[in-house]
C-alpha cells in the first residue's frame, strides 16, 4: 500500500480523498507526520496554492505528497471567491463565507457557478497536476447540514439537491475534488 500525505489540516478533506482511494493508498494527514505548521496559501491561483503546500511537505519531510486547493467560482461575481474562497467573508467561518456570497448574489439571475480543485502531486521529485471540476448553480438560500464549506448553497448540474444534502459517497462520485482525486489515482495506478 502507498502512503501519501495529504497537505491539510482540515479533517473533512481527508475523509473525502480516503473514501474515494478505499484500500489502495493510505492518505496520511498533517498530524500523522507530526506537521504542526500552517502552511501559508500566498498564491494567487488555485494552482499555486496547490503547489506552495505540496513543496513545502516535499521540501521538509521528503515524503511523496500532494496539496490541493479548491474554489467556489461565480459567473456573477467575475469568478469570485475563487482563490479566495475559504476566507471569503474575512476569516475561515464557513457560515460567514456564505453569508457573504448570498449577499452579493442578492437580485442576480445568472446563478451559474463551478467549484474547481486543483491538485499538485510530488513523487520522486516530480510534480504533477491534476484539475477536477463540477458545474452548477448557486441556491437562494442554504439547504441541507451535511458536507463543508459552500456545499449547502451550490446544486450540482443535473440535480435538484446540494451537496450538503448527498451522501458522501455520492458526492464523491462527482464532485471537483473526487474528480480530480480520480485524475490522481489513475495516474498513481500507472506507475
Amino acid at each position: 500500500m502507498i502512503s501519501l500525505v495529504f497537505a491539510t489540516n482540515n479533517p473533512n478533506k481527508q475523509q473525502e480523498v480516503q473514501a474515494k482511494v478505499g484500500e489502495a493508498f493510505k492518505i496520511l494527514s498533517l498530524a500523522d507526520i507530526n506537521c504542526t505548521h500552517d502552511i501559508a496559501e500566498t498564491g494567487v491561483t488555485l494552482d499555486e496554492n496547490a503547489s506552495i503546500k505540496s513543496r513545502y511537505i516535499f521540501d521538509n519531510y521528503q515524503i511523496s505528497c500532494f496539496g490541493d486547493d479548491t474554489g467556489l467560482e461565480i459567473e456573477a461575481l467575475d469568478n469570485q471567491p475563487g482563490v479566495y474562497s475559504a476566507r471569503y467573508g474575512g476569516t475561515r467561518d464557513s457560515e460567514k463565507n456564505i453569508d457573504v456570497v448570498l449577499q452579493k448574489m442578492e437580485g442576480i439571475n445568472n446563478r451559474n457557478a463551478r467549484f474547481r480543485t486543483v491538485i499538485s502531486l510530488i513523487l520522486n521529485q516530480q510534480e504533477h497536476i491534476f484539475e477536477g471540476i463540477v458545474n452548477g448553480t448557486i441556491r437562494l438560500q442554504r439547504s441541507g447540514t451535511g458536507g463543508f464549506g459552500y456545499d449547502a448553497i451550490f446544486e450540482p448540474n443535473g440535480y435538484n439537491i446540494t451537496f450538503a444534502e448527498m451522501p458522501l459517497e455520492e458526492k464523491n462520485k462527482i464532485s471537483h475534488r473526487g474528480l480530480a482525486i480520480q485524475k490522481l489515482i489513475a495516474f498513481l495506478q500507472q506507475l
